[in-house]
């Protein structure tokens, strides 16, 4: 079972974090990471730039139009993500709760329904 882990990140909350509790974040993401290669869980993972450098497309009426910023307002933002190759939904869970972002914002956990052509 295949299952998105994905990470949000809040700005104001990270620039509150010391220079070493930021850095405690990336070493974390680097144990996190030796855990599911080790245990061959980890199928990839993505780390994406900040929501203030996103534009967001719609088409309306075959006319395309931009804005700068995400398409959903607000102070978090969709950062980052692993996909998980597990044996349940409990062991994507388990492995969430090791992402260090557990500790200062959330990790969502989602299932993979189609998967074509893997990560």
């Amino acid at each position: 079972m295949k299952f998105l882990l994905i990470m949000h990140m809040d700005p104001a909350l990270w620039e509150k974090l010391s220079a070493e509790q930021q850095q405690e974040v990336f070493d974390g993401h680097d144990r996190f990471q030796e855990v599911i290669r080790e245990s061959g869980e980890m199928v990839g993972t993505k780390a994406l730039d900040t929501a203030d450098r996103t534009v967001t497309v719609k088409v309306r009426d075959g006319a395309v139009t931009t804005a700068e910023g995400p398409y959903v307002p607000g102070e978090t933002f969709l950062c980052g993500y692993y996909v998980v190759d597990v044996v349940s939904r409990e062991r994507a869970v388990e492995l969430a709760a090791l992402i260090p972002d557990a500790g200062h914002t959330a990790v969502e956990v989602r299932e993979v329904v189609h998967d074509e052509g893997g990560e």
